[in-house]
């Protein structure tokens, strides 16, 4: 179906042609031990396992999913396979394959195309899993959507039944691409879901960048200036976690709103042009490119750190840091020092990739069991609407708030905790428009 030609990548790999490619089988062993930890902190997504797999509403359906490939996501993948999808499978992110989560699920015979630092073949890779012929999509920062519209325009519109969308990014460019008539199929907007957005995004995101800040510097965070470039959902989980490890923290905006929102949760609020001068540590997350450019680098103290968690590397100009560097070297795994013209050193982590999964493990289990069992129950929905014969909108889909819920209540109870109810009289009164004071 595509006819790119053969993988880049030299080295040692392990390949059965048309099945997987990853890159080293024997880590099977170590992959499978974190897949089984992953899973008992995933509840939510283990009970849908349990209950779906009696049903098979996935039997003689394909998923295509281009994600993370961490310990986490392979709870989902187990989860599909279990209740009767066929599947394959691509990393999203050229750094943040699990080598060994790949290599367990390869050996359990999943169709998986992905290894740690598939910069050249990352297209490659989505492309085997579109080889197999999806009637569904499931994303993450949305270049398989993406490559089955622009490459395979006919094919999107005719098999392809629906699709999802994981994060803040890919759902822009799902709205513009819906705004412009060239979304061919349906696809529900997970990052939306208040289940996702405001825990995975802000817990999530907050815990495993500074996780990964951590692991690759080292640094204590206690006494220095935390710059987060974007206060959303993301941005303001990492700047909380920054805060209440001692920074002092900094954001910065360009929706005033957002920057209101910062200085009353108590951090400062200034432009990056006065950010650069006086921060330690500097983190992206706004899903724009070009956040932090040349005259920033020149400006920053020296041993400044920049990083990003954004989904892409775009919002680090790291040509414009080569322009005025004169020489680089990695100090440590995940970190590399840029000594400027002007004497200076800039410490750019994880290429300017999402520092969270490159440099640590990504988000932790129990937050992404409510995002990914969103991102279950909605091929649910796909399939089940598809079957009715009555297939959902070509448009970009919110999830309803009744799953948001149940999701939710879900999580609830695996905690141990419960919540109160509204009584028939306390119902009807929310729903009297006549009631007064």
């Amino acid at each position: 179906m595509s006819g790119l030609p053969p993988k880049k990548a030299t080295g040692q790999f392990h390949e059965k042609e048309g099945v997987y490619c990853v890159r080293n089988l024997d880590l099977a062993e170590e992959g499978k031990l974190l897949i089984e930890w992953a899973e008992a902190h995933m509840p939510v997504l283990m009970s849908l396992r349990d209950k779906y797999k009696k049903t098979q509403p996935f039997k003689g359906y394909k998923i295509a999913g281009c994600l993370h490939v961490t310990k986490e996501t392979a709870v989902l993948i187990k989860t599909f396979i279990d209740a009767g999808a066929e599947l394959t499978w691509s990393g999203c992110n050229p750094l943040s394959t699990n080598d060994a989560v790949a290599a367990a699920l390869a050996a359990e015979g999943v169709s998986i195309f992905a290894w740690y630092g598939n910069h050249e073949d990352f297209y490659w890779c989505i492309d085997r899993t579109l080889d197999f012929r999806p009637h569904l999509t499931l994303d993450d920062g949305c270049d398989l959507i993406d490559t089955v519209h622009e490459r395979y325009e006919d094919y999107a519109k005719t098999v392809v039944i629906g699709g999802s969308e994981e994060t803040t990014t890919g759902v822009q460019r799902l709205r513009a691409r819906s705004a412009a008539n060239k979304l061919y199929y349906p696809v529900i907007a997970v990052n939306d879901a208040e289940t996702k957005w405001d825990f995975d995004n802000v817990y999530g995101t907050g815990q495993s960048t500074i996780d990964g800040i951590i692991r690759s510097t080292s640094i204590m965070l206690a006494g220095k200036t935390f710059v987060v470039a974007g206060y959303g959902h993301c941005g303001s989980g990492v700047l909380k976690r920054a805060k209440g490890m001692g920074s002092n923290t900094i954001a910065t905006e360009v929706k005033a709103t957002a920057a209101i929102k910062a200085t009353l949760e108590g951090h400062e609020v200034m432009t990056m042009d006065e950010a650069a001068k006086v921060g330690d540590i500097f983190c992206t997350a706004t899903g724009v490119k070009d956040i932090i450019r040349k005259h920033h680098f020149e400006s920053m103290k020296d041993g400044a750190i920049v990083c990003n968690t954004g989904h892409y590397d775009a919002e680090i100009n790291i040509k414009e840091l080569e322009s005025v560097s004169v020489s680089k070297r990695t100090i440590r795994p995940n970190c590399e020092e840029y000594l400027l013209k002007n004497g200076k050193r800039i410490y750019l982590l994880a290429e300017g990739r999402l520092v969270n999964l490159v440099a640590a493990e990504g988000h932790p289990s129990e937050v992404m069991d409510m995002s990914f069992a969103n991102q279950f129950l909605s091929h649910v929905r796909i399939i089940e609407s598809h079957k009715s014969g009555n297939p959902l909108p070509v448009e970009v889909i919110d999830i309803p708030e009744e799953q948001d819920q149940f999701i939710a209540a879900t999580k609830l109870a695996t905690m141990g905790i419960t919540i109160d109810v509204l009584t028939e009289e306390q119902v009807k009164y929310m729903n009297d428009y006549n009631a007064g004071t």
